[in-house]
């Protein structure tokens, strides 16, 4: 899309407190891969400038934006430590004992 384009397409939205974004890398999908935490942070990043451009400060900052792609126990506390990661879309891991790890992880930023 075109800058005009992207401004038409957030103004289409009535009620950004409804929505939620999500990144999952499509080399991620079904791979075990994981982005960096410095990638998924580069990426949130830039998903919250297009909200300020497009749709105002107000809804780039409020917008939840999460992550997915092979989030687990091990990696999910450095991930939820990045600024602009708010949160995870959680897939086998969450039948696992593992995920109370993902909800540790949620205390990351109030406690760093």
């Amino acid at each position: 899309m075109n800058d005009d384009g992207d401004h038409l397409f957030a103004e289409q939205i009535a009620h950004w407190s409804n929505i939620v974004l999500v990144y999952e890398p499509v080399w991620a999908i079904g791979t075990g891969k994981v982005a960096t935490p410095a990638q998924a942070q580069e990426v949130h990043f830039e998903l919250r400038k297009w909200l300020h451009d497009n749709a105002g400060a107000e809804v780039a900052a409020s917008t939840r934006i999460i992550y997915g792609g092979s989030v687990n126990g091990a990696n999910c506390k450095e991930l939820a430590a990045q600024p602009d990661v708010v949160g995870f879309l959680v897939g086998g891991a969450s039948l696992k004992p593992e995920f109370i790890d993902f909800i540790k992880s949620a205390t990351v930023k109030t406690t760093a």
